[in-house]
């Protein structure tokens, strides 16, 4: 009996830590780097998650579609990581743990909200 159980707790075990890092996602209005609530919400539950796990690092990525100026766009991108990295911040998480990349601007067919976005990942180190 001991055996079986300790048998199905490495197999719990080995189960947890092949599990994909979760990706939480934070949209934002067009040309927008501003944070609306539901935005607040997610980098709150992703600080959440980072306090229980504080051997992860929180990396930020920051995408933005590609308009006409494509210099305007990466930088919009660019204040996109920055905006959820300050939230993260003020919702606790270490500066040292967290890191951000914005994305080159882009425009794949039928992307147009998902080129307005921020993708946070909790990862081992």
């Amino acid at each position: 009996m001991r055996r079986l159980f300790s048998v199905a707790c490495l197999s719990l075990l080995a189960a947890c830590a092949s599990q994909a890092p979760r990706k939480y996602v934070v949209f934002f209005s067009n040309q927008s780097a501003e944070l609306d609530q539901a935005g607040q919400e997610v980098v709150a539950q992703v600080a959440q998650e980072a306090d229980r796990h504080p051997s992860r690092i929180v990396r930020v990525e920051g995408y933005a579609g590609a308009g006409k100026d494509l210099s305007a766009d990466a930088l919009v991108a660019i204040q996109r990581a920055k905006a959820v990295t300050a939230k993260l911040q003020a919702d606790g998480v270490r500066s040292d743990r967290i890191v951000e990349t914005p994305r080159a601007p882009s425009n794949l067919e039928g992307m147009v909200v998902g080129s307005r976005r921020v993708e946070i990942e909790l990862t081992s180190p």
